[in-house]
């Protein structure tokens, strides 16, 4: 039975709260169950974002910078719930409570989505030119914003425990598991990329020629059908337990280094406070030495109880605790200078289908939908997965002893290939504007004499990009953390992304305010046909240089003082 015994798993119990027994719970049967409610976020996330500037620019009769961020901001906020959902699994619920919370909230926006999009009253009338277009009123709107953000709630929760919660179905002490654990890792993003292929092809086919009511229909369903899956694994299940928030482990290690900073270290580190279980201590390590002042044992740390004395943990904190929380310290850099990419390939839902709008997309009689082009971006993803699986991990193993590429050089190729993507895309918009000037730039009733394929480069280096720096974060933000703060550093990974949307809308933003005028022009006109879209990207490109520049250094840092601390073992 793969490798099972009836042994129980050390750390792990069942829905009946007792060890969960090897053999009749955890491996592929209940992850495969978590897998499935993935691809149902994705389906639903996914076709939401990549076609939903084209509803808001053509049906609710939005500027194109307004619907940008529109996006932008839904996405963002999307992944910045990722926190609030690892606290509430981390704290109260449980990973299994918040995916089934989150997942019908997602449900319940998906629905509400549905309905705004049938209901005549819940759009403004249609318009027949550029002159004579109504814009959603703010009673419209409101509807339009309940259904986002409800979705982007439920994708918050969602998202912070569903890779979690998939590990959680292996035990990383036993080596058949652990194994299996890593297939996990490579299944679940190969999963997540196939959730998103039938979003932009089969889901936004449908929205644009079926209707977006049904589409949102299809994803509403298909969400209560993944809930209803993994209710069904219950027995299957292993549930980790509840270990508190690790952010009040890092506020109580932050104040009590402030409490205690006007006081000397001691030379010897071993006078330092550590009661830590010998199997669970992580060795002293010398850098951010402020922190360590937390774990200086001095008059008022304890409390006494009836039974003697206990610790105020904040006032004093083991070296361990004080150690987890330099260890999230260090992820913060390579955090930062990963934001920039999510910002990048937000242009790739945004711009770049309304790019595709007004462009000649029709193939053999069939108008390929502007949105679907982004399949271009999903199958850079997946042949680039397939590609570094297949030929580049071998090689480099046989070349280098290792296998593949380490995290940071994948987040480096990431930072890369995203800066090209934008370069490219400067360039093929220089091409797409002076056919635009050529005709007129009317592509109200005709599209422009240029084919829509000419965008595919700068949605394969982008998608390429992804694979790259979304496995490389991965690997980076899970392995660098510490085990009680594994979801807090899922989820600050995740901020990466909500930031890098967010990043976008504040550009755009600022660049509408600086280059635009009264009458709706500037580099992001209101009709990108009278804009300046090129400049736009090759300032996102010059961004991406001075950031990867910066990267770099960074990198170096972290390969030079890339002494992670180890828990010790108990042999």
């Amino acid at each position: 039975m793969d490798g099972k015994t009836s042994l129980p798993v050390a750390d792990a119990v069942d829905y009946k709260g007792f060890p969960a027994d090897r053999s009749k719970t955890g491996g592929w049967v209940p992850a495969a169950l978590i897998l499935g409610i993935e691809i149902c976020e994705r389906l639903s996330t996914m076709g939401i974002a990549v076609n939903l500037v084209t509803y808001l620019g053509g049906t609710m009769h939005l500027p194109s910078s307004t619907s940008a961020n529109v996006v932008t901001d839904f996405l963002g906020t999307s992944f910045l719930l990722c926190l609030l959902g690892g606290f509430l699994a981390d704290t109260f619920l449980g990973r299994f409570k918040t995916i089934v919370i989150f997942a019908s909230i997602q449900a319940l926006g998906t629905g509400t989505l549905a309905l705004s999009t049938k209901l005549p009253n819940l759009r403004p009338p249609p318009c027949h030119s550029n002159n004579n277009c109504q814009e959603a009123n703010g009673f419209q709107m409101g509807i339009l914003y309940l259904a986002l953000y409800l979705i982007a709630l439920g994708t918050g929760g969602l998202k912070s425990s569903v890779s979690g919660f998939g590990t959680d179905q292996f035990d990383d002490k036993n080596e058949a598991e652990k194994t299996q654990m890593a297939y996990f890792f490579n299944r679940f993003f190969f999963f997540i990329s196939l959730g998103g292929l039938l979003a932009v092809t089969v889901l936004v086919y449908i929205q644009d020629e079926v209707g977006r009511s049904l589409a949102y229909g299809i994803c509403t369903i298909s969400m209560f059908v993944a809930i209803v899956v993994i209710l069904s694994g219950i027995k299957r299940y292993r549930y980790k337990k509840r270990q508190g928030s690790p952010i009040v482990s890092i506020f109580q290690v932050l104040v009590a280094a402030i409490k205690k900073r006007n006081l000397n270290l001691p030379y010897d580190i071993h006078m330092l406070h550590e009661n830590t279980p010998d199997g669970s201590r992580i060795q002293h390590t010398n850098q951010f030495q402020c922190l360590d002042k937390a774990a200086i044992v001095a008059e008022g740390d304890f409390v006494k109880t009836g039974s003697g004395s206990t610790v105020n943990p904040w006032k004093l904190c083991t070296v361990t605790r004080v150690e987890e929380v330099k260890m999230m310290a260090r992820l913060l850099p390579v955090w930062a200078t990963t934001i920039l990419f999510w910002t990048a390939y937000a242009q790739m839902i945004t711009f770049s289908v309304v790019q595709a709008s007004t462009m000649e997309r029709t193939v053999g009689g069939f108008m390929i939908p502007a949105g679907s082009l982004t399949v271009f971006f999903v199958l850079a993803i997946l042949l680039t997965c397939a590609v570094y699986d297949c030929l580049i991990i071998p090689f480099w193993k046989k070349w280098k002893g290792t296998p593949g590429f380490t995290d940071l050089q994948r987040m480096a190729l990431g930072l890369i290939l995203s800066t090209l993507g934008m370069a490219v895309a400067a360039v093929i918009e220089m091409k797409r504007l002076s056919v635009a000037k050529s005709v007129g730039g009317n592509t109200t009733e005709n599209p422009l004499p240029i084919s829509v394929f000419i965008l595919i480069p700068q949605f394969l280096l982008v998608g390429a990009g992804e694979a790259f720096i979304y496995t490389g974060q991965l690997d980076f933000f899970i392995t660098r953390s510490p085990k009680s703060m594994k979801t807090m550093s899922t989820g600050l990974f995740l901020t990466t992304l909500a930031l890098g949307f967010f990043m976008s809308s504040f550009l755009v933003s600022v660049v509408k305010k600086v280059t635009g005028s009264r009458d709706g022009e500037g580099w992001l006109a209101d009709d990108i046909n009278h804009g300046r879209l090129d400049c736009f990207y090759g300032l996102l490109s010059i961004l991406g240089v001075i950031n990867f520049s910066v990267y770099l250094v960074v990198a170096a840092w972290n390969k030079k003082e890339d002494k992670t601390p180890k828990v010790v073992d108990v042999v």
